[in-house]
This record gives C-alpha cells, sequence and structure tokens, in this order.
C-alpha cells in the first residue's frame, strides 16, 4: 500500500519557494469577530464570574450555518450562538451544563451531572442534533435539537448507564461502548467517529450516532476493545495513539490528530477494521513522534497537534487547517498534502521558524496562545484561542 509521509528537509520548505521578509503567508485570513473578553494589548484574562460573554479556556468549537457552538471548557458548560455572531464580545444565546450564565464549577462536585457537566471538549451539530464530548464525564451527551432555551437536559448518553454515572469505562474493564477521556468526536461519512483519548483508541460506528450501549463497529489504535495501552504498549506506530484527540475528513479519507506523538495520522480509504495509517504528518515516518521545536524550526512539523479540519469540498477551495497547539498557530494546506509538501499558510506567527505564544508580544486580534480547537467552513475559521479565553472567527477575503 502506498504510504504518504511529510518528510522534513533541513532549511528548506519543499513544494514552494522559502518565504522572503514580508511574505504574506495569510493568504488573506484575518480575525473578524473576537468572542470573549476584550483584551487588545493586554491580557485576556477569565473573569471571576462568568457571563454569557466571557470564556475559559475554551477547548472546542463548532461553526455552522445556523450555529456556533463553543465548548467552554474551563467554566463546564457550552456556550450556543443561534446563527453565526456578527460582533465582538457577542452574548450567547444559551448555556448548557450550567443553570444560567453566571455559574461555574465542575457539576460532580457541585449541582450534579445530570444536566451539568466537567470538562467538555468536542462540540458538534450533525442533522440538527448537538453532540457534545463531556470529556471528564467520561461520556457523550445527545439533544435530538438543538435547545432554544438553557439548562436543558440531553435526550441521550453514550458511554455511561444513566444520567448520573460519571465513572471512567463505566467503572470496569474497557469495552467498545465505554469511555475514558473523549475528547474528540466527528461524523464523517456515515459514521460517527469518538477519539477515546483515555483508552488511546479511536471508536466508530456504522450509520451515525449510536444508540446507548450500542457497541462501536471499528476500534482503531488497539488490537481488541479490552486494550488501551499507549502505542499499544510499545514504541510509536503506523496504527498507535499515544493521545488521539481530534478527527476530520471525508469520503475517502479519515484524518486523527494523534497529540500526544505530535502527527496527524491518515487513512485512505477510510478503515472498515483496525489498520496501519496511509499518511503521516508532522513527523519524518511512522515510527518517529519527535516534538518540535526541538530540532529545525519549518512548517510541517507539529507541538501537541490538538485539533484538525479538512474541508474536502473539492477543487481550488479544498483545505486542511491544523491547530498546532503547542507552537501557538495554525497551519493551512490549499487542498490535501499528500505529496509530503509543507504548510501553504500560517496564521498567528509571522513566519514557519516562530512559536512564541501571542508572538511574544501583547494579545492581538490575530495572535494566538495555545489554540486548541478549529472548525473550518469554507471561507471562515472558527478558533478556540484557550490560552487566551477567547474564539476568534477568522475569515478568508
Amino acid at each position: 500500500m502506498t504510504q504518504f509521509t511529510v518528510r522534513h528537509n533541513i532549511g528548506t520548505f519543499r513544494g514552494r519557494a522559502d518565504p522572503e521578509p514580508g511574505d504574506d503567508l495569510t493568504a488573506g485570513w484575518s480575525p473578524d469577530v473576537w468572542l470573549g473578553a476584550a483584551a487588545p494589548g493586554g491580557l485576556a484574562l477569565p473573569s471571576a464570574s462568568p457571563s454569557m460573554a466571557w470564556m475559559y479556556s475554551p477547548r472546542g468549537v463548532f461553526l455552522g450555518d445556523d450555529h456556533l457552538v463553543v465548548a467552554d471548557s474551563g467554566n463546564h458548560r457550552v456556550l450556543v450562538w443561534h446563527g453565526v455572531p456578527d460582533h465582538d464580545e457577542q452574548p450567547a444565546d444559551i448555556v448548557l451544563g450550567q443553570p444560567d450564565g453566571h455559574t461555574e464549577g465542575r457539576a460532580a462536585a457541585g449541582r450534579g451531572p445530570e444536566r451539568g457537566m466537567n470538562l467538555p471538549t468536542g462540540v458538534l451539530v450533525h442533522d440538527g442534533r448537538l453532540v457534545v464530548a463531556d470529556a471528564w464525564h467520561h461520556r457523550i451527551l445527545v439533544w435530538n435539537s438543538v435547545p432554544e432555551v438553557s439548562d436543558v437536559a440531553p435526550d441521550i448518553i453514550l458511554g455511561q448507564d444513566d444520567a448520573a454515572a460519571v465513572e471512567p469505562n463505566r467503572g470496569g474493564d474497557c469495552s467498545a461502548s465505554t469511555f475514558y477521556w473523549p475528547f474528540g468526536i466527528a461524523v464523517v461519512g456515515s459514521r460517527f467517529w469518538v477519539a477515546d483519548t483515555g483508552n488511546r483508541r479511536v471508536l466508530g460506528w456504522d450509520n451515525g450516532i449510536p444508540d446507548p450501549g450500542q457497541p462501536a463497529d471499528i476500534i482503531l489504535g488497539q488490537p481488541d476493545a479490552a486494550h488501551r495501552d499507549e502505542n499499544r504498549g510499545g514504541a510509536v506506530g503506523p496504527a498507535s495513539f499515544r493521545w488521539p484527540h481530534d478527527i476530520t475528513g471525508t469520503d475517502g479519507l479519515l484524518l486523527i490528530a494523534d497529540a500526544g506523538d505530535h502527527r496527524l495520522l491518515g487513512w485512505s480509504p477510510e478503515p472498515d477494521s483496525d489498520r496501519d495509517a496511509d499518511i503521516v504528518l508532522g513527523q519524518v515516518d511512522f515510527t518517529s513522534a519527535d516534538e518540535w521545536p526541538y530540532g529545525p524550526h519549518t512548517g510541517d512539523r507539529f507541538r501537541f497537534p490538538y485539533a484538525a479540519q479538512f474541508d474536502g469540498c473539492g477543487g481550488p477551495n479544498e483545505r486542511l487547517a491544523v491547530a498546532d497547539t503547542a507552537n501557538n498557530r495554525i497551519l493551512l494546506w490549499d487542498g490535501m498534502p499528500r505529496d509530503g509538501r509543507t504548510a501553504d499558510h500560517v496564521l498567528g506567527q509571522p513566519n514557519f521558524a516562530s512559536n512564541g505564544e501571542n508572538r511574544w508580544t501583547s494579545v492581538q486580534r490575530d495572535t494566538l496562545c495555545w489554540p486548541y480547537g478549529i472548525s473550518l467552513r469554507s471561507d471562515r475559521l472558527a478558533v478556540a484561542d484557550s490560552g487566551n479565553n477567547r474564539v476568534v472567527v477568522w475569515r478568508c477575503r
């Protein structure tokens, strides 16, 4: 089977000329709307008393035609905007996981998990249903429609026996229907995928979002449903994960951000069972897990890439975006980089060699500090800029 790898060449940027001083590597992308505390030129510190407009370390975001959804992870809640926000600091329309817009704290230690959350991360709206990865409650929450009012209990809970249960792997052994820190969720083609991060695997269900208790049809990263060892209990390889964290793709392509091994793994076509990946991005080969920037600085290496989004619309507007989280940047490719080329564009840094938090300056509209989650939709890119306690929607003009 053909394997495509991103090869790392010291001092060169393959597939394009070396950028010259003054080159614009953003390709027309610029911040459009800033959600969260306004702090240009300062620090976007979280408020001691939350509001419907302020956030604390958001780790997930979903941008759709009709909604923007944010996992406001540090406040243990999900914020929903009906319609895409069009001005800075616009407050959310509803809050889930807390009784109101001013309450914070882990539900398990206070109000209870029936309507509460504990570090939500992945968020998704699919076929009108809202899906939330309630990571530290080790479960997936599903609302059959996007709620119109706040403080609504989910209709379906996956990974636990009931709404009050919050133990990892249901308090027992790992199985094909349990979770341990499920951070990422996605629907790719007809399959529903979960990055079951604490179990070091990715689970897939045929025919979309499953029923409660339904075992996964596909397990990637482990030899069977009972195992949960990091990198399958051995060295990093083409079918193993350390921290699988986000999932994206399209028909015929599945991409997984394996943050702990500082890489993306890709399967083309999508796997029907556990098998070696066909594509690796961010490493020289499938057996490497080097952490950039401990090496030459380029646009084809990662340091804890927590999120990836592929807009597989076809044609000239097809893009791959990667949140290179610990390098405080977003890398963008025009098309899918199967040929092993470096990124075409970078957001949040002046060049591929820089990686400072907020460019080692004050917070600006176009700086980044630990971008954790992203959502790419045509000419807009929503970034959960967790270290700056905000979400910024970028637009390509």
